[in-house]
């Protein structure tokens, strides 16, 4: 794996990993990207002493283009499962470069109709480990993604720890990521 070496060319919102604290990284700050999946940056910042997430949005702070993690161009029509696994697809653990449906991390989604129309989707998931900071920063980036769907009202995304993670919930894909196969 190679790290791309970066300086912030201005103060910058992040999360710190795995705590899930949300710090202020300045303006002339050096730092490592060491992953960028799912619209956002995990950088290794030594000057702070760890690793923190940065989001896509904020890409410009180290040179990159902003990420805009709406829905794809051209989504309509009803609100299906596969649109749904499709946006999960696409969040990532910043410190695992395999994605939260292909890790096993969501236990349970369902999709209900609102009384104003449109649909409401409820998604359970899980963490690696229960002591994990960043179940707050992973759940919102969830809903987030599924509320940019069109037609989707509302979505939560509860973070259960029953039944617990293990690696065999991993799938194949995910496997293969991890050299695991």
């Amino acid at each position: 794996m190679s790290y791309e070496e970066v300086e912030f060319s201005r103060d910058c919102e992040a999360v710190q990993i795995p705590q899930g604290n949300s710090v202020t990284i300045t303006k002339g700050t050096g730092a490592l990207i060491t992953q960028s999946l799912g619209g956002s940056y995990t950088l290794q910042v030594p000057s702070l002493g760890g690793l923190f997430r940065v989001a896509g949005s904020d890409g410009d702070a180290i040179g990159k283009e902003a990420v805009k993690t709406d829905a794809p161009v051209g989504a309509s029509g009803p609100v299906t499962e596969d649109a749904i696994w499709e946006q999960l697809r696409g969040v990532y653990d910043p410190e695992i470069p395999v994605n939260i449906v292909d890790l096993g991390l969501v236990y349970d989604m369902r999709i209900a109709d609102a009384e104003s129309g449109g649909c409401r989707v409820d998604v359970k998931m899980t963490l690696t480990a229960p002591g994990c900071g960043m179940g707050g920063p992973i759940s919102m980036d969830a809903k987030h993604r599924i509320e940019s769907l069109p037609g989707v009202l509302e979505a939560t995304v509860d973070v259960v720890w029953d039944p617990p993670w293990n690696p065999q919930m991993i799938s194949p894909e995910g496997r293969s990521k991890l050299g695991m196969e």
